[in-house]
């Protein structure tokens, strides 16, 4: 059996027993006087614009005297919206001598709307009665759960959406510079769920009136016509508010001819309107029937004694409110596939058509020749460590580029990537072509590489010779460096006649060791030699003279920011200077 039923079978078994017991308990004394007031069951119906309601009303008195009344109360009222509700209530009422019969009450309420939903409510009123007004105020309070969800209804959409990305790597295979391109396809999706509860909420409020009597029958009289006017407001959170004004007129015949003793009808209307359920209006026809059966009422109540016996005025609802209440999730879901493209590149990313010279392939002693057999104007690639041995020093072609470390490549499609090489020459007492290891031609450029030629035994040698009246040669991002342990001298970088060019980003470094004489980084003591020089770093040391830069040429502007390691100056410039970091200058 649900609680609200349990309640409402002991609330009977109680107020059956009063009904049966007080009278009883009153007539046992000889001198106890009839009751003034007895119980009554009323029939309510109420014919609205909206809907229509069916009540019945048990009003018991339980415990009386001349001027007061302990009673209970229980309803039940039923519409035609599968709507149900019943108010189990105790009052107290007494007749001040003012004038006024002054009343309070207390009710448990249990409701079943028309969603279904289940609620309970504690209402609680006060009341004062006079021959002609009548106040009234009652306070509604939810209790147990105010929320029930009512149905759920869920949408779902989704976007999808692709994204492709490429990167390209280089990378040599022999003599062959592959480019590999990684294309990513990412496909992602992305659901967004919406899911809308529809809720009935219980919603917590007051009302009060205010009714006069018109006086259109006289005070005392059994027929009676009031008019009412009040108000009403109800709230709860995530709702709107329902409030606004309610109006009532009450006519009430007492002792209705041709009926039982004790009948009352009363006929009447309201009016109320609020935002959420508009206006409503009722007629309303009320039919008392007393329970004469369990003690005799008294047939003759004054005016006021009958006001005793009027019926509790409250709201005939616990008011709910339907809501829609929305919640959102977004789920992303990503995939990813890839696929290779493998070209060979075929120029630089300048659009220079370029060799690869490969020292897995090609031996340190065959290195010069690879070199000229790439022809002038040719960009060479090398990449690994050539040894090369005394007597086979290598001699540019005209216009080369001879270059490793980040290089920039291009397929035939127009792809490109970064090739990364590293590339290292290495010579040993190499006298040939001047005794340097290297001889640049007019035009050829070396960069990127590292480049160190070893003399002993007393060979006098150079690393990096520029050939006399080279031109336009450039010198860039190297590590030149000569070590001489012989009674000789050793040069990093040396200039012979009318030559011209940039050197730049290297790091020069002459070093001596026993018997050497003069260690030189930077060799450019030709007065038809002009050159710029920046952003390198020289030293000379371990011979008997150490110089940092043999001047004689002529040196252009912008032959500044090189860091000046150990080592001297030697020689004047034929015009400018080269500027070091720590503010010196040769």
């Amino acid at each position: 059996m649900r609680p609200v039923w349990r309640l409402a079978a002991v609330a009977v078994t109680v107020l059956c027993a009063a009904v049966v017991c007080a009278p009883a308990m009153a007539q046992t004394t000889p001198s106890s006087a009839p009751l003034k007031w007895g119980p009554f069951i009323d029939f309510e119906g109420k014919v609205g614009t909206r809907r229509n309601l069916g009540t019945g009303d048990l009003f018991v008195p339980f415990l009386q005297n001349s001027t007061s009344m302990l009673f209970a109360d229980i309803r039940g009222r039923f519409d035609d919206h599968s709507d149900d509700e019943g108010n189990f209530g105790l009052g107290i009422r007494h007749m001040l001598e003012a004038g006024w019969n002054v009343g309070a009450y207390g009710y448990y309420d249990r409701r079943k709307t028309e969603l279904g939903s289940t609620f309970g409510q504690a209402t609680f009123g006060a009341e004062a009665l006079s021959l002609d007004w009548d106040l009234r105020a009652n306070l509604y309070q939810p209790v147990g759960p105010s929320l029930k969800n009512v149905s759920t209804a869920t949408s779902s959409s989704s976007a999808t959406s692709t994204s492709s990305t490429s990167s390209s790597s280089a990378a040599l295979s022999g003599t062959t510079v592959d480019v590999t391109t990684t294309t990513t396809t990412t496909t992602s999706t992305t659901t967004s769920t919406t899911t809308q509860t529809t809720q009935d909420v219980e919603q917590k409020g007051f009302d009060a009136e205010i009714g006069w009597r018109v006086p259109v029958f006289a005070a005392v009289d059994t027929t009676q016509l009031r008019v009412y006017a009040g108000g009403y407001r109800f709230y709860a959170n995530g709702t709107n508010a329902t409030q606004g004004p309610r109006g009532r007129i009450d006519l009430t015949i007492d002792q209705v001819p041709h009926l039982w003793e004790g009948a009352r009808l009363e006929l009447g209307t309201t009016v109320q309107n609020d935002g959420p359920r508009g206006t409503q209006a009722f007629a309303e026809a009320r039919l008392r029937i007393p329970l004469q059966i369990f003690g005799k009422p008294s047939a003759e109540l004054t005016a006021i004694e009958r006001r005793m016996e009027d019926p509790i005025v409250r709201d005939v609802d616990i008011v709910s409110q339907p809501h829609t209440a929305s919640t959102s999730s977004t789920t992303s879901s990503t995939s990813s596939s890839s696929s290779n493209l493998v070209e060979s590149a075929t120029a630089t990313s300048g659009g220079s058509a370029f060799t690869v010279i490969n020292s897995g392939s090609t031996s340190g002693n065959s290195l010069a020749t690879a070199i000229t057999n790439a022809g002038s104007n040719a960009t060479i690639i090398l990449s690994g460590t050539f040894n090369v041995s005394t007597g086979n020093g290598i001699n540019t072609g005209f216009n080369q580029t001879i270059e490793s470390g980040a290089i920039g490549v291009r397929t035939a499609s127009g792809r490109t990537a970064t090739l990364n090489t590293s590339a290292s020459i290495v010579g040993t007492n190499v006298a040939s072509n001047g005794n340097s290891l290297i001889t640049v031609q007019a035009g050829t450029a070396l960069k990127g590489l590292t480049i160190t030629n070893n003399f002993s035994g007393g060979t006098a040698g150079q690393t990096v010779l520029i050939a006399g009246t080279a031109t336009g040669v450039t010198i860039s991002d190297n590590t030149i460096t000569v070590t001489q342990s012989g009674n000789a001298v050793g040069n990093a970088l040396a200039f012979q006649n009318s030559n011209t060019g940039t050197v730049s980003g290297n790091t020069l470094t002459a070093s001596g060791s026993g018997s050497a004489t003069t260690m030189t980084a930077l060799i450019a003591n030709q007065g038809t030699t002009t050159i710029t020089v920046s952003g390198n770093t020289m030293s000379a040391s371990g011979g008997t003279t150490n110089d940092i830069v043999q001047s004689g040429s002529n040196f252009n502007s912008g032959s500044t920011g090189n860091v000046r390691g150990s080592g001297v100056c030697s020689g004047t410039a034929a015009s400018g200077s080269i500027g070091f970091t720590n503010g010196t200058s040769c």
